[in-house]
């Protein structure tokens, strides 16, 4: 059996040892099942929610190829984190002959097996989802308040709706400007 592996990570704060670990699993369990592995695609920073990764594409492309006839992932996550998305690729890649399996959730390949992985992959597309929601209302409770976002803000509008300048020194120890000078 000849495969690939897929890895991505999905934000600018992760980090390469995301990829590092994805790889090390997926190919413990290519080891383990007697699998060889010819090559990986891996996207960095770029969110499963859609299909814009390059990589992903272009393994895509290449499954028509025929040079390989399984993808391992880490997760199914790792895949896709839209439902809609994932069976449509899965389809074509099942023509190609192609199969996606994922090194970390075992899913037999029996009728409960179909079951499993469907609940898998809407778990997937809640969890982004819901932390998307989750953040979002963090940083909207924290603006409400005044508070800094955490993230490099050049300017920003105080209590009187003047706009300040923020400079990144003049933070307290809560994230907050010390002096805002009003233009």
């Amino acid at each position: 059996m000849r495969a690939v592996i897929y890895a991505r990570y999905s934000s600018d704060n992760q980090r390469e040892k995301s990829i590092e670990g994805q790889l090390r699993e997926c190919m413990q369990y290519a080891e383990y099942n007697d699998i060889s592995v010819i090559d990986t695609y891996i996207d960095r920073a770029l969110t499963a929610k859609t299909d814009n990764r390059p990589n992903f594409q272009k393994m895509i492309k290449d499954s028509y190829k025929g040079a390989f006839d399984m993808i391992l992932v880490w997760k199914l996550g790792r895949f896709s984190r839209n439902r809609y998305d994932s069976a449509h690729y899965k389809h074509l890649l099942k023509k190609n002959g192609v199969r996606v399996v994922s090194a970390t959730e075992t899913i037999s390949s029996g009728s409960e097996g179909i079951l499993l992985e469907s609940v898998l992959e809407g778990m997937a597309e809640y969890y982004s989802a819901e932390l998307s929601e989750k953040v979002k209302r963090g940083l909207t409770e924290n603006a409400l308040k005044g508070l800094w976002n955490g993230f490099d803000v050049a300017f920003l509008y105080n209590a009187n709706q003047s706009m300040c300048v923020l400079w990144l020194q003049g933070l307290d120890e809560r994230g907050n400007p010390r002096q805002c000078n009003e233009y």
